[in-house]
Formats: structure tokens, sequence, C-alpha cells
């Protein structure tokens, strides 16, 4: 090989290497820089932005969000997709009045059993089965749907005490919700980062044949997935129901699924699976519903937002594709 050979394939080699650092970098740091600048944005351009009441208003608003898409980002990371997330929260919903006699206790229960059995229903089908997770889950989502609209049937109030207490109390002027989604998240984080489960799932999403030949527990560890993806999404739904104190089983959780699943992608958990990003999923979260505040600050209609969502969605799928033809090339 020649000296301008070498120098060549060297050159070539650098360049690679800088265009797929920019890609991860990007793919890892993104959500994080953009949520930094919107704020910033908002914080000179939005009137009454910088405000109690608009951090909580937030922050409420998107607990439900962050505690479905932590779910998903299991299920992704599992290179899955959960599309019955959004009937599973009307379910959970419209168990809640039919219980309540029960109490608030064992009404929530209830609710999240039925979101454990949704769970296992669409583990069993992809890890037991073998059916594609889009399948499954896109089944599961019309007839769960069905289901709560059966059971639930039209709007019912909430009244029960405890619930209301759930959706609209507080402690130490922090929402319960609020709390509940940063313990969830935290569990959430130290599972993936700390278990063997956690361990196992990130293997089995990265390659499932090679984890089934070195012995990992692949449909074990599929079907806890799903089981806690619905687990996760019946208590967004009784949490979304306690706040608005009524139970509306055609309308709530309605796409819910493109959410959770936007906040996983531009969190940066690639849908090739192999990889789960809590914090990223998290920022994502918050950056979906700081763009959707930030445009009803401004008069833009919410139809604009969902726009702005799925470009935002198509963009960071966009990026992870880069990043896979680089680390190819």
């Amino acid at each position: 090989m020649s000296d301008g050979t070498a120098t060549a394939t060297v050159a070539d080699r650098s360049e690679r290497s800088g265009t797929r650092f920019d890609i991860d970098w990007v793919r890892r740091n993104g959500v994080f820089v953009a949520l930094g600048l919107l704020l910033l944005a908002n914080v000179f351009l939005t009137e009454n932005f910088v405000s109690t009441g608009t951090l909580r208003l937030q922050l409420v608003q998107v607990a439900p969000v962050v505690i479905v898409a932590l779910g998903m980002a299991l299920v992704i990371g599992t290179e899955g997709i959960d599309l019955s997330v959004g009937a599973v929260m009307a379910l959970a919903a419209a168990l809640i009045p039919l219980y309540v006699g029960y109490g608030s206790v064992g009404a929530i229960a209830i609710g999240l059993v039925a979101g454990v059995v949704v769970g296992l229903i669409a583990g069993v089908l992809v890890g037991v089965v073998g059916v594609q997770p889009i399948v499954a889950t896109l089944g599961l989502m019309v007839a769960i749907r069905g289901v709560a609209n059966l059971f639930g049937g039209e709007i019912k109030s909430i009244r029960e005490p405890g619930l209301v207490s759930l959706g609209t109390g507080d402690v130490a002027g922090v929402p319960y919700v609020v709390v509940i989604a940063a313990v969830v998240s935290l569990v959430v984080w130290l599972v993936v980062r700390r278990s063997t489960y956690g361990r196992q799932l990130v293997a089995i999403g990265g390659n499932k044949l090679a984890a089934r030949l070195a012995g990992l527990p692949v449909r074990r560890v599929l079907v806890t997935t799903y089981v806690v993806s619905g687990l996760l999404a019946a208590m967004a739904g009784i949490l979304l129901a306690a706040r608005s104190q009524a139970s509306d089983p055609t309308k709530l959780g309605q796409l819910m699924e493109l959410s959770a699943i936007t906040a996983v992608v531009i969190g940066g958990t690639p849908l090739s699976g192999g990889q789960v990003r809590i914090l990223g999923t998290i920022a994502g979260a918050l950056l979906m519903q700081l763009i959707t505040a930030t445009l009803i600050f401004h008069d833009i209609p919410d139809s604009t937002a969902q726009i702005v969502q799925a470009v935002i969605v198509i963009g960071a799928v966009y990026v992870q594709l880069g990043r896979g033809k680089a680390r190819r090339s």
C-alpha cells in the first residue's frame, strides 16, 4: 500500500469516526439540549411562564405520560412495541367506578390487576406464541378498548375521597401524581441499571438468538416486560381518572401509545432494541409536554402540536437510522 493510499484510508476512517461520534452524541444528548433551549425560550418569550402554577400544571400533565413511557421503553428495549397501553389505561379507569364500593385501595388494586392481565396476554402472545409485537398489541388495543367501553359505557364520575385525594392532593406542595411518577422512574432506573433482569432485557433486545443460546430466559423476560408495561399503563389510567374525577373509556388514553413511543424514541432508545435510556425517556416526555404547552401558550391549535410531534418522531428515527448506517460503514 502506498503512502498516499494509507493516508486516504486513515482520513476516511477518521471522517467516519467523527460522523459516528456526532450521531451518537445527538442521540444521547439531543433531547436534553432541546429541552434546555425550549425552557430558556419560554422564560423570555412566554408571559407568566416562570411561576409555581405553571410548573405544577406541566408536571401534573406529564406524569402519566412518563409512567406509560417508562413501560414502553422497557418493551422497546426488547425490540418490541406495545400499542395497547392507551386501551389498558381506559380499562383500568373504567373499572374504578364499578368497584369503588370496595374502597379506594380495592378499586385501585382491581384496576392494576386488569393491567397485569392484559400485559400477561401480550407477553404470552409475543414471548411464547411468537406473534409479532405490533400485531399482538394492535389486536389487544382494539379488543381492550371494546372491553373498556363494555364495562364503562358512558362517562362515570368518581367521588370516592381517597381517589379524589390521589388525583388532586399533594405532599409538601408536590402533587401525588408527580411523586408517584418520580418513584416509578427511580425504581425502573434501578431495575434497568442494577438488576439481573435489566441486563437480560438489554441482552435479549440486542440479539435474541444469541441470548437464547447463552441460556438467558428469553420467554420469561419478554412476558415480564409486557406485564410491567401493562401495570404501568393501568397505573397511569387510574391517576388520570382520579385527577379528572371521571372515567371516560371512549377517550381516556387515546393516542397515549403515540406519546409514549415519541418520548422513548426522542429520548435515545433505539427501536432496534438493545438499549433502554430511562433519563432520556423522561426528558423526551417533558420535551413533548413543553412543546404542546408552548404552542397553547401562544394560541396555536392543538392539531398543530400533533403535527409537530409526528415530525419530531420522524426526525428521531432518521437520526437512529443514520447511526445504524454509520456503524455498518
